[in-house]
């Protein structure tokens, strides 16, 4: 059971309140009004005070550094948040990230062509952050550059290797809920379908439906005791309610998910004035992955139908493509479930409809509206060019090879490019899963009036203004979508960890699918090529014998618009 919450305070410098707290407490970063009010004898005190603390000071940096990697959290509930503890190697931080340093240098070798040792983490099961007090690490705030936040260590860097994975590499990536004879987790193939655990990452912002969207995916799961769930809040203390908050007391109603299952929910907790977008926070999220089987993402206001789980890995087995990532836009939750919890729709969407846009951050694509019909692909998800955040489904190798990018402050749109594209380079295929097993509740129709209620992280816009463009800048950079940029105008920290791979190259894909990134324009009704099926049936007969993914190395294909006189 959770223990009682008792706050604290406690100025920072960087002029923020720390709320934090003993055992089972939240830490949670949140503004604090300066004193208008100052008596003159307490500013001399303090004036004298200060000259003896500067003297104290100087003796003391003359010392040598001690390592400051200790936990501010302790207890049995997870809702990790902002650790502004000042600390000596925030300017070592800082300065790393500024100059561009590869603060991953000693975790990921980068040596194109050169085949290195891949190390695994041990699988375990069950597992939670919650066991890792005093493994955590700093960084620094990516939005103001100065705000120190402690958070959980990735489990693994890429394991990619610049190079095609091998089936025996991907093999060691995915938790089974039950050992061998000789006590491991990570079975490969030979762990049951219903055995393989799922890791469900959700990026929430003050938003009410996320523990509504926990309770579907515990309640409406045939093995609810296979998932686990990662959840990055962003609330305002005492507005929001928190993702892991049971709807109602559990002394009340103990059946709830948020009752039964809460040792199976990592909540990473942070005021909502540091959020700076979907980016940042899925970043936090993919650091909660624990090396589960499959790895799930999708929005805080969602509605899963009955038996979900065992619906889509049946569909993800049925592409027999390791590197086959399920995603999607998600069709509206109005009409589409019953009571019972099932589908009642026939149709999906299909990821096939982009164009450029411009705006502040510059020219760059946005996914448009997606065509929504029966499937032409009967018996296998279907072959689509893009990924979509909203909702994606992939072997857990997906999260560790494609992490999210930590320096992309205030980007929204560029999102799918960064993950979709880079995921390309090192060897994922992307799919329209055959049929939906979740719905979102879009601010339309009759949930309209209560989901435009809920606020977005653009309300801090102007704390964090400037950041997007230079971020956009970046983000386009690595997956060289703007060579008119001189490559020194960007930022280049950590590239190796976040970049692209070295199975195909961004450029093959433009090619391929019909993007102009000199001119920003596109090949129109791309979606007549995908959508149609036939994307899908020239595509398959290059799938790798062993099932490592498309070899685009023998693809042809370059799509034209069929209809360049149509809009």
């Amino acid at each position: 059971m959770a223990k009682g919450k008792k706050r604290v305070k406690r100025r920072s410098e960087n002029g923020l309140s720390v709320s934090s707290g003993s055992s089972g407490t939240n830490i949670v970063c949140s503004a604090s009004p300066n004193s208008r009010s100052i008596e003159l004898g307490l500013l001399l005190s303090l004036a004298i005070l200060s000259v003896f603390l500067f003297g104290f000071y100087e003796s003391a940096r003359a010392l040598p550094d001690v390592p400051q990697n200790i936990p501010t959290l302790q207890g049995t509930n997870l809702n990790l948040a902002k650790d502004e503890t000042t600390i000596s190697s925030n300017r070592d931080l800082q300065q790393q990230q500024q100059k561009g340093k590869n603060r991953f240098a000693n975790m990921v070798p980068k040596m194109r062509g050169t085949k290195q040792k891949v190390v695994v983490p041990k699988a375990k099961w069950p597992i939670s952050v919650r066991d890792e007090d005093g493994d955590f690490e700093t960084i620094i705030h990516p939005g103001d550059q100065k705000t120190p936040m402690s958070v959980p260590k990735f489990w693994s860097p890429p394991i990619h290797n610049d190079q095609l994975m091998s089936r025996e590499t991907a093999m060691k990536i995915g938790s089974c809920t039950e050992p061998d004879k000789h006590g491991n987790y990570a079975r490969g193939d030979d762990c049951p379908h219903h055995q393989r655990t799922i890791y469900l990452a959700i990026a929430s912002y003050r938003d009410f439906q996320c523990r509504f969207t926990l309770e579907s995916a515990f309640l409406r799961a045939k093995y609810p005791d296979r998932i686990r769930v990662g959840v990055v809040d962003q609330i305002v203390d005492g507005e929001d309610p928190r993702c892991n908050e049971p709807i109602k007391p559990c002394d009340q109603n103990p059946h709830q998910a948020l009752c039964m299952y809460k040792d199976r929910v990592d909540v990473y907790e942070m005021e909502a004035e540091l959020s700076i977008g979907p980016v940042f926070a899925r970043h936090i999220g993919h650091r909660l992955y624990r090396g589960e089987y499959y790895a799930t993402q999708n929005d805080a206001h969602i509605t899963y139908v009955q038996d979900w789980d065992v619906d889509i890995i049946k569909q993800m087995e049925a592409t027999n493509n390791e590197m086959g990532v399920l995603t999607t836009y998600l069709t509206d939750v109005q009409g589409s479930i019953s009571e019972e919890g099932k589908s009642l729709r026939d149709t999906r969407p299909i990821m096939c409809n982009t164009d450029y846009e411009g705006g502040v951050q510059g020219q760059h694509l946005r996914h448009g509206s997606q065509p929504e019909r029966v499937p032409h692909i009967v018996g296998s998800p279907q072959m689509e060019p893009y990924w979509a955040a909203g909702y994606s489904f992939s072997r857990g190798h997906f999260v560790v090879n494609v992490p999210y990018d930590m320096y992309m402050p205030m980007i929204f749109q560029g999102e799918e490019m960064s993950i979709g594209i880079r995921g390309f380079t090192i060897g994922y295929d992307y799919y329209a899963p055959e049929r939906s097993v979740c719905f979102h509740h879009y601010a339309v129709g009759a949930n309209a009036k209560k989901r435009n209620k809920v606020k977005h992280f653009w309300e801090n816009s102007n704390r964090y203004a400037g950041t997007g463009k230079a971020a956009m800048t970046r983000l386009l950079g690595i997956v060289h979508m703007n060579p008119e940029k001189d490559p020194s105008t960007w930022d280049h920290t950590d590239e190796d960890f976040y970049g692209i791979g070295g199975v195909r190259t961004p450029e093959r894909f433009y090619e391929v699918f019909g993007i102009d990134v000199v001119n920003k324009k596109t090949e129109h009704h791309l979606c007549r090529f995908v959508d149609s099926g036939k994307m899908h049936n020239q595509f398959k007969k290059l799938l790798r014998k062993d099932g490592m993914g498309v070899d685009y190395g023998q693809v042809t294909y370059k799509f034209k618009d069929p209809a360049p006189n149509e809009k």
